[in-house]
């Protein structure tokens, strides 16, 4: 370990894991995702077969609790809503105005799950020194800490947010040209679709400590790899969507609403998973 103490795992400049020795003997074993998602290091004494759980005090925890309930409700009624928006598209005659307004709806849970999930990354405990335990702190509405792969990750999920929710409003505009179309609905989309996908992959970063894994057992690896899924689903959903400027039309308007529906029910099957994924 690290002067032959310590030994981080991750990628690039982020670390994800961190073992190190303690001073009383044994190991301990901070992981990001566990940290922020549950409160918690492992750590193994000396001569102990297995490690135990070392938690964070009680006021941290119940603050992560209430923040993974928003984010996985959020994400689990917006991406229910998204599926609908997107089956009235396909399915219904009541016209582009009423999937948009289900659509419009959804986006503003999808933002309050976003925000909510970089506000636990934020407020998560963290580890400080080399002791065992988990330190926490004020509650904080905001920070800046981009070499953290779990706040870039849920920054960026919640600034996709934002930019769908530019795409969103501007969806209500009617009479636009195929160009217009372009430049204020699908651009947007498109952004926040890539902002979706570098999000989950540095979940994937975090969760995986950098290597490619596949962790059947690992309920975090679920919730990111059925995230990251919605996600492609959604960036198929928005290469459809382009309007060919010689005609109006979209490329494929069945594999537009079709991909916005399962990528919805992807956000919504997670958002379910999240919800156990707490302290």
């Amino acid at each position: 370990m690290g002067h032959s103490e310590e030994r981080a795992e991750g990628a690039g400049p982020f670390i994800t894991r961190l073992t190190w020795r303690l001073e009383e003997g044994g190991t301990a074993v901070w992981e990001s995702r566990a940290a922020r998602k549950r409160g918690t290091l492992a750590v193994r004494p000396t001569g102990a077969a297995e490690s135990s759980e070392r938690r964070a005090d009680s006021a941290a925890l119940a603050r992560l609790r209430r923040l993974n309930s928003l984010a996985a409700g959020s994400f689990t009624i917006g991406g229910l809503l998204f599926a609908a928006g997107a089956a009235l598209a396909q399915f219904s005659t009541a016209g582009p105005i009423v999937s948009a307004t289900v659509y419009f709806i959804g986006g503003v849970f999808f933002t309050l799950g976003g925000y909510a999930s970089l506000a636990q990354t934020i407020n998560a405990p963290r580890r400080e020194g080399t002791a065992g335990e988990l330190t926490t702190h004020a509650f904080r509405w905001w920070s800046y800490e981009p070499g953290r792969v779990d706040w870039l990750s849920t920054f960026l999920l919640f600034q996709g947010t934002l930019v769908f929710g530019v795409n969103l409003l501007d969806s209500f505009l009617q009479g636009l040209t195929a160009r217009q179309t372009n430049r204020l609905v699908w651009t947007p989309d498109m952004i926040g679709c890539v902002l979706f996908l570098v999000s989950g992959h540095l979940a994937v970063i975090e969760v995986c400590h950098g290597r490619p894994c596949f962790h059947r057992r690992s309920l975090g690896w679920w919730i990111v790899a059925v995230n990251q899924l919605g996600s492609a689903l959604f960036m198929v959903s928005a290469l459809a969507a382009f309007s060919r400027p010689a005609t109006g039309s979209l490329v494929n308007v069945g594999v537009a609403n079709w991909g916005t529906l399962t990528g919805a029910l992807c956000f919504a099957v997670a958002g379910v998973l999240q919800a156990r994924e707490r302290p």
